[in-house]
């Protein structure tokens, strides 16, 4: 899993309530060959593209100062509904590196720390405040989104702090998954069973 420190870029104003993940990625698109690594294409299709496959030019994400945006700004309950992990791989596969939303589905919201994705939590005023500010100048407002200080510093220059585990923090910031983060304690794991072999051999054998 990648590092995640810091991203500036343009944010995505998708201000709609309740973004399920089958809004994100559709369920036929798991359980066909389609792997974890070609998902972004199919990321939103339901409100990027036409009956025909056209793009939808009303979609945000298919005009052009939000095109291949790494920050999405969303409202309340985002990535509500089924548990499928394919949601995060799909916003990872589209080149998205955080969400700023209210709230979000529990699963979905802890599948983005074992994906490189950071969920910010921020007041609905301020997503809404930072989505106006995108708005006021497209193409060329910029929101950072810093995990090292815990703040996002929005385009004209304020400074939002949020709250984040200290825990998945650490493991964001170095790149660790919660296997990673098992294996940093490997050697303390070898003694354990080295000691148990010792003594209670007949559960290894």
């Amino acid at each position: 899993m990648d590092k995640f420190t810091k991203v500036t870029g343009v944010a995505a104003p998708l201000m709609r309530q309740n973004v399920d993940t089958d809004l994100v990625i559709r369920i036929e698109r798991l359980v066909s060959n389609t792997g974890r690594e070609g998902l972004g294409p199919y990321c939103f299709e339901q409100i990027r593209f036409k009956a025909d496959g056209s793009e939808d030019p009303d979609c945000v994400f298919n005009q052009a100062p939000y095109r291949g945006a790494p920050i999405i700004l969303s409202a309340d309950n985002f990535g509500c509904g089924s548990s499928r992990e394919g949601a995060v791989w799909a916003l990872a596969g589209m080149g998205v590196k955080a969400v700023i939303a209210p709230s979000y589905g529990d699963i979905f919201f802890n599948n983005c720390f074992q994906n490189g994705i950071l969920p910010v939590k921020l007041p609905i005023e301020e997503v809404e405040r930072l989505a106006d500010e995108t708005r006021a100048s497209p193409g060329n407002a910029r929101v950072t989104v810093d995990l090292e200080n815990c703040q996002v510093i929005s385009p004209t220059g304020r400074t939002i702090p949020f709250e984040v585990d200290g825990r998945r923090q650490h493991a964001l910031l170095n790149g660790l998954d919660d296997i990673a983060q098992t294996m940093t304690h490997k050697d303390a794991i070898a003694t354990w069973q080295g000691a148990d072999k010792t003594a209670r051999p007949w559960v290894w054998l």
